[in-house]
């Protein structure tokens, strides 16, 4: 038995396709963290539609924690085998008989599969740069291991029993450039609590050049230039993360929060 478990937050824009990708499996579980546009609308016509045993909705609050609020999607899911995707993300039918294929394999040997990332921006698909090379351990046994990581969180599983399958997962991120910068934002607000907590510290000289450096490894090195515009904003924008991330977390020290 196979179940996906997506999480959602104001997500009306993607869920309906992305449900539409995964509605082969066996169990769609849906962890919505308090959605106030027609995500959950849009989720229950699905159910009445797919039939209400195969979609289960949990309304519970992120609160700044995504690798919690992915173990307990974990933890609700009744499959031998868990599938995480994201809203803005897409299992296509080569992927899905992919899928499909080695979790009918009986063997206990291989626990989880990375599956490799597919970005595409602006209706241009990013070859290069940081999203060039995106592999994501997404599918796994259930009991095989627990999600760790309050942002940019990853699922543990014994490295020595994974596998890798060939088609990608496609992904559509960041549709507008105010909804990008809204995410970069977000995530960097995570990044800094985090690394507060852990009780990592920066300083003026990192602020300035860990970002540089990120982003001339991402456009020049990585080969980001041959995106194209969507290669470069991806570039500017994940270089802006990581400055944002070392600024807010300078000022959180300064303020002692």
């Amino acid at each position: 038995m196979l179940s996906v478990v997506i999480l959602t937050k104001n997500e009306e824009r993607n869920i309906e396709e992305c449900l539409e990708s995964v509605k082969w499996a066996d169990e769609i579980v849906l962890v919505d963290d308090c959605s106030d546009d027609k995500t959950l609308e849009i989720v229950r016509s699905e159910m009445r539609e797919a039939g209400c045993e195969k979609i289960k909705i949990f309304s519970r609050s992120l609160d700044g924690d995504f690798a919690r609020q992915r173990n307990f999607g974990l933890e609700k899911a009744k499959g031998d085998w868990i599938l995480f995707v994201d809203a803005d993300e897409r299992v296509s039918p080569e992927l899905r008989r992919e899928i499909e294929s080695v979790t009918s394999y009986k063997s206990p040997l291989v626990t989880g599969f990375y599956l490799k990332r597919l970005d595409m921006i602006w209706g241009r698909e990013l070859k290069h740069g940081e999203a060039g090379s995106v592999k994501l351990l997404r599918l796994g046994r259930k009991e095989a291991g627990k999600w760790e990581g309050k942002v940019h969180e990853r699922w543990e599983i014994g490295v020595k029993d994974l596998g890798e399958l060939e088609n990608p997962l496609v992904h559509l991120p960041h549709p507008t450039m105010t909804e990008f910068l809204e995410e970069v934002n977000f995530y960097s607000t995570l990044r800094a609590k985090e690394l507060y907590d852990q009780g990592k510290k920066t300083n003026l000289l990192e602020i300035i050049c860990f970002p540089l450096g990120k982003f001339f490894q991402n456009w020049i090195f990585r080969l980001g230039f041959m995106d194209g515009m969507p290669g470069f904003a991806v570039a500017l924008l994940m270089s802006f993360h990581s400055f944002l991330v070392r600024s807010k977390l300078y000022l959180l020290w300064k303020q002692g929060k």
